[in-house]
């Protein structure tokens, strides 16, 4: 991936060492995430996921294919976890000597400004603004608007700050011990986080959350699925527009991306971890899935092939 020389982000936010984020910090176990509050009810809410739905050129049954599921009201939005977590799964934070720290934080910076100047340009096509999210480096453990989190469960996205978290040393276990090695492996990851921003901004995570509330845990973890199967088709409509406009994709950097996506599927995570899978309790998709919708984003580059809600099949 050609990315040394592009632009840095402004949007990054560095407390590895520092407070709760740093080794030898708080311990114990993690919280139970805290959300935030919305003050949009029902009907209201539907008139701006049509107005969005207008604004963007998206087809409302992606927004309002949800609705039906949904009562009014406001709702609790807990954090966007990308990579399945598992019992035993947890690695060293602070494990990277300073130099590979550093170069990781750099390139980082350069892939979420990258991210800013693609979901900009989608954002002022359908004139409206896009809020750019923040990206916090920590290292074990960090403190977000959802509550204490572990460098274990992955990079996430919190809704209620609207923040990317990640830890660096995530790198070098998805390198050694998920086998997916390569900077748009680690690109792909932060792009799939910046789409859950992006489903924040237009709504859909909250409808997904409501829903879930109402739901069985099976229908909740499908939802879930679908949300996530979005944020990993939204990546791959970053990358299409990056290249596009940038051409920062190199021979092999696609099947790299893809590889990634298929190495943290819950199908696999969990074979890994106790030697067979439960469907049922899938919440982020399978490796199959998880390729198929990142290669569905990066094919088409549009909103609308990104309809996970209403696809005959995930």
């Amino acid at each position: 991936m050609r990315w040394r020389t592009g632009r840095r982000s402004d949007n990054i936010e560095d407390r590895r060492g520092s407070g709760v984020g740093s080794r030898g910090g708080r311990s114990g176990g993690m919280r139970m995430p805290v959300g935030r509050r919305t003050a949009t009810g029902g009907g209201l809410g539907l008139v701006i996921l049509v107005v969005l739905g207008l604004l963007f050129g998206v087809d409302p049954k992606i927004l309002l294919g949800l609705s039906g599921m949904m009562g009014g009201g406001g709702m609790d939005a807990g954090p966007q976890i990308s990579v399945p977590s598992q019992a035993g799964s947890g690695f060293p934070g602070g494990s990277l000597s300073q130099g590979r720290q550093d170069e990781l934080a750099d390139f980082v910076s350069v892939v979420l400004a990258d991210t800013e100047d693609t979901w900009n340009e989608i954002f002022a096509e359908g004139g409206a603004d896009y809020r750019e999210p923040r990206l916090v480096l920590f290292t074990d453990y960090v403190q977000s608007a959802c509550g204490l989190s572990e460098a274990a469960m992955g990079p996430f996205y919190c809704p209620a700050d609207e923040k990317v978290y990640i830890d660096l040393s995530f790198y070098d276990e998805l390198q050694n011990r998920f086998k997916a090695p390569g900077d748009f492996a680690q690109a792909y990851v932060i792009a799939h986080e910046v789409g859950h921003h992006v489903q924040n901004l237009l709504g859909i995570s909250d409808q997904v959350t409501r829903a879930q509330r109402a739901a069985g845990k099976s229908d909740a973890n499908r939802l879930s699925v679908m949300l996530e199967l979005q944020a990993d088709c939204l990546a791959g409509i970053w990358a299409h527009h990056a290249h596009a406009a940038r051409q920062v994709l190199e021979q092999g950097d696609i099947e790299e991306g893809l590889n990634a996506a298929a190495q943290i599927g819950d199908d696999r995570m969990q074979k890994r971890a106790r030697g067979f899978a439960v469907p049922d309790s899938f919440t982020h998709g399978s490796s199959e899935q998880r390729m198929r919708w990142f290669r569905t984003g990066l094919a088409s580059g549009d909103f609308n092939a990104c309809n996970t809600f209403d696809a005959a099949s995930l």
